[in-house]
């Protein structure tokens, strides 16, 4: 039997999605003017309004995508070329966001844009906002970090952008159904969420976008999804989402003391029963997230021995033809190199119980020991 530690990456979908996406698996083409076709276009619209309503935004916001990747690159992207025309300009992030958006900003770096990173503390949290002072074509800010769950401070993003009239794009991707989103609310101008981290279907995201101002189009065909995300909307991906999304939120609450107790206790054991670990969650952070160091043993060798032992987990950093490198996520925070390739992401989810927890605390201190006599690469 596994024990499933990687809900950061993916949670394994809900029951409630499945079922929705069987019931609309053979639903047509949503743009077809006949009656199954119409129908189809039933399942889509049932399904924007039901995110909608729980994301705080109207139904016209809601663009559905193939990924939380896409939208994140339609709310880049997309908002520097409808104010440069794809030429030059300014994009703002943090320097801990997701690959999908510090990418999203080199791409436009090719094509002349300026790309400036707001400066995080030893927390890896965004402290630093003055280059928002200055306008530019697009700020962006995760709402959590994916690998430490740090809640990022987007409210005063937002508004220290709106003072100089920048669009900020917010990636949502990692607190859609674990803390509420009211996206009128929130201020943001684009907003991104992926299915697959709050239980739903992998093959779809949704970008929030108000109607002014819009992004521009990435992908360009037959301007599906208000001309922003051409292409046929799948309508069971869609009442997936929608059906994932709804039971995900009913369970903010629950979930949170849940996960919050969980991780309390994890933490307790891992710092009662291993010397020299440094936690790197700070306290302001998503409940379902555990992130930390053990100094002298190498991540790889961590995420192996415990795969062995049937606990899936993850180093949290960036891993390319084997080679483990340093989380860019600590590296910013100022933490050395050898300590961010030493990490362990511990993620939990809806899936979770008590008898994961006494699983991986049976095992951990001795993987950390063993991982640590055969020594850094």
């Amino acid at each position: 039997m596994s024990h499933y530690f990687d809900h950061a990456a993916t949670s394994p979908m809900r029951e409630v999605a499945k079922q929705a996406w069987l019931e609309a698996a053979s639903a047509v083409n949503p743009a077809s003017q006949y009656t199954s076709g119409r129908k189809a276009r039933s399942i889509v619209d049932n399904a924007r309004e039901d995110i909608a309503a729980v994301l705080g935004c109207e139904p016209i916001e809601v663009i559905f995508t193939a990924s939380g990747t896409e939208a994140n690159n339609i709310g880049v992207i997309g908002q520097w070329l409808a104010r440069t025309g794809g030429q030059g300009g300014r994009i703002i992030t943090s320097a801990i966001e997701h690959p999908a958006v510090l990418t999203s900003a080199q791409y436009a770096q090719k094509f002349g844009a300026i790309h400036e990173e707001l400066a995080v503390s030893p927390h890896g949290i965004v402290t630093h906002f003055d280059a928002l002072d200055t306008p530019a074509d697009v700020a962006a800010c995760m709402w959590a970090n994916n690998e430490t769950g740090a809640l990022q401070p987007v409210a005063e993003v937002i508004e220290r952008a709106q003072q100089t009239n920048t669009p900020v794009h917010i990636d949502a991707v990692q607190v859609a159904g674990k803390i509420p989103i009211n996206f009128q609310e929130l201020g943001a101008t684009t907003l991104a969420a992926s299915g697959h981290k709050f239980g739903g279907p992998r093959s779809g995201g949704i970008l929030l976008a108000r109607r002014s101002p819009a992004p521009a189009a990435i992908i360009h065909g037959g301007g599906q999804e208000r001309g922003i995300r051409s292409g046929t909307v799948d309508a069971a991906t869609a009442s997936a989402l929608a059906a994932a999304l709804i039971e995900a939120t009913q369970e903010i609450d629950v979930q949170h003391r849940h996960l919050s107790a969980l991780r309390t206790q994890l933490k307790e054991a891992i710092t009662t029963q291993i010397d020299d670990v440094i936690f790197h969650t700070p306290e302001n952070s998503l409940a379902s997230h555990l992130y930390m160091s053990f100094p002298g043993a190498e991540g790889d060798s961590l995420i192996m021995l415990l795969d062995a032992q049937g606990i899936e987990a993850s180093t949290g950093s960036a891993c390319h033809n084997g080679v483990n490198r340093p989380s860019s996520v600590l590296l910013a925070a100022g933490i050395d190199p050898a300590t961010a390739r030493s990490t362990l992401r511990l993620t939990m989810g809806y899936t979770t119980t008590q008898a994961d927890i006494h699983a991986l605390i049976a095992v951990l201190p001795d993987i950390v020991a063993r991982a640590r006599r055969a020594g850094m690469a």
